[in-house]
This record gives C-alpha cells, structure tokens and sequence, in this order.
C-alpha cells in the first residue's frame, strides 16, 4: 500500500482477484483486541454536529474507477463527516418509522469528488473496523442493521457488508454483501454473518455500507438500528433466510486456490435455482448453477474462467442468482 498524504493507492497484492465495490480498504485504525459488540440508534447524536459520526468511530473511504471499470486511484480513510456538503454520509431525520425513532444514517455518494463529471464511478465507503484476535476464533458474529431505500436512481448500486483484509498489504479475504440496490421504500432488517476462523486472527475486520454512482446520480439509502455482535435479531429460521429472501454473498476461497471465488447463497425453498455470471455488457460468461436445489445455503466457487474454459479478463462482472421467482445480484471485481 502507497501512502499518500490524501491519498492512498489501493493495493494490487494479495487475494485476487478481488471480488469486491473496493479493491482495498484502508490502514487500519483498530488494535489488537476481542472483537467488540456495537449498537447504535443515532438517536443520541445531534444532527447539526459535524463530528457525529466520527466521534463514533464511523470511517470513510473513496474508490474511482474508469467508465470502463478499470482502477484509477483510492482515497481516505478519512473520518465519517456529517454532510452538508454532500459527500459519503449524514444524519437525517423525518424518515424513521416507529422501530426507527427520530434519527437515521443517510449513506450516498461522495459528490464533492469532481470526477462524477467526468464520467467516471466513484465508489464511496462508510464503515466500522475492528481488528480480529484469537479470542474470536469459532464464533459468528452477525452484522445487522434497518434498511430503506432513499433517492437512489440512474445506475447507482448500494451494498452492505463485512469484509477482511490481512495486513501488511491488506489484502481482501473476505467480501460478505447485501445489494441494497433494490430494498423497498418500506424499513426491513437485514443480517450479514461471518464466522471468524484461525486464518483471520490479526486481519482487519470492517462493516458498513457502500454506494457505486458516476454522472451525480442519486445514491440515498437510510440505515438505523445498527448491531454487531454474537446474536442475531434477523428470524431465519432453520431453512436459512425469512421466507421470500434470496441472499448471495461472495468471498476469497484460499484453499481452492488463490485465483478462486465463492458465491454462497441462501434460498427459502426447494425449487429450481441458476447461478450466472454476466460481463459489464450483459453477455453471458458462464453459468455456475441451473437445477434443483433444497431450501438452504449452498456455494459454487468460480476460478475465473468463462463457458468455453478461458481465463476472463481483468474488470467487473455480475453474479446473478435466480430462485422461486426471486432474483440476487453482486458485483465481481477482477484486478488480474
């Protein structure tokens, strides 16, 4: 990692290739400790504050991609603001329901980066980290958080997630999501789980949420009722997710490989279930799943290879599950 003194560039080291809205994150600012239990309503902060979130150990962190999707430079981490001006995050209210109370996280684009105009992505990261120790290993912890829609439009996508990175590179080892691009205008909860294991001890974890925008497109998407902890308040019952949910995740599998990928999905009934990967045109890469599946978690692992058994090129790609009239989509970003 390059460090700047606004600027760092991300590392091309490491895991790869990395499936992720970020190709690395940033120098961490968590000791080595016990992961620690968060929870936060916001309902304590004052909205006028500009250090609200900051002072609560919110971090941020920009992304610029080419319109062609290829890497251009990262920035940050810098400490959460509490916009205006109109950049990553901002307290908002009027948008709670009763669960949600008076305060809301607002999280969008950083629409003070110029390079919007000139039509490039800008990835814009708002999150919380910890360092992972020994004292973690065997247990789950579980990222949870209320979600609505905002003025999210145009070709924005939103995300939320857990993430590792293994320092001294960073390197990503593991990039859990949920696409946040097409939740409701209505507040739902929604759960991200991890199991922490021997080989993260020391590594970097981060939790948050994440937008993808260019050309100032809207990119609004309100959270409240933010939890991280060992339990979890999302019922999924003993199928896997609330009925009517189709959860796709992706993260590095070192021990297929470096080159390699899993998809883990989660779908609420048997039935029939395809897994595809599309390029940034649209065009079929290759199909990973297309039968019969029961009600459950299962995983395919993609070793970056198309149809025919080629090796694909560098730049993003979508993986799209469809179940019981049910569809998921994550993003894949291949450096190499």
């Amino acid at each position: 990692m390059l460090l700047r003194t606004t600027r760092r560039r991300a590392a091309r080291t490491g895991l790869l290739p990395i499936l992720l809205l970020v190709p690395l994150c940033l120098a961490p600012a968590a000791s080595q400790a016990d992961l620690l239990t968060y929870g936060q309503s916001f309902e304590g902060m004052v909205q006028t504050d500009p250090v609200a979130l900051s002072s609560d150990g919110w971090l941020v962190y920009g992304n610029v991609f080419s319109p062609t999707m290829a890497y251009l430079y990262g920035y940050g981490p810098f400490p959460a603001p509490n916009s205006p001006p109109p950049a990553f995050c901002a307290l908002e209210t009027g948008q709670g329901g009763p669960t949600q109370e008076a305060m809301q996280l607002s999280v969008f684009s950083d629409y003070e980066n110029t390079d919007h105009a000139n039509g490039n992505w800008v990835e814009s990261n708002v999150y919380q980290e910890q360092t992972i120790s020994a004292a973690s290993v065997g247990q789950t912890w579980y990222f949870e958080f209320d979600a609505k829609i905002g003025n999210l439009g145009g070709a924005t996508t939103a995300v939320a997630f857990i993430k590792t990175l293994a320092p001294p590179t960073y390197a990503l080892t593991n990039f859990l999501t949920a696409d946040m691009t097409s939740i409701p205008a209505t507040w739902d909860r929604y759960s991200i789980s991890i199991t922490i294991d021997a080989g993260l001890v020391g590594q970097i974890l981060q939790f948050g949420f994440a937008s993808m925008a260019t050309n100032y497109d809207p990119s609004g998407v309100f959270y409240d009722n933010v939890t991280f902890g060992q339990t979890s308040t999302v019922d999924v019952g003993p199928a896997g997710p609330a009925a009517g949910v189709l959860r796709l995740s992706v993260r590095g599998n070192p021990v297929a490989g470096g080159d390699a990928q899993v998809l883990a999905f989660a779908a609420s009934r048997d039935g029939r279930v395809s897994v595809r990967l599309y390029d940034v045109t649209g065009a079929l890469v290759t199909t990973l799943a297309d039968g019969d599946f029961a009600a459950g978690s299962h995983q395919r692992t993609w070793h970056g290879l198309d149809a025919g058994g080629r090796q694909v090129a560098a730049g993003l790609y979508f993986a799209e599950v469809v179940a019981g009239g049910e569809r998921a989509v994550a993003r894949l970003h291949r450096l190499r």
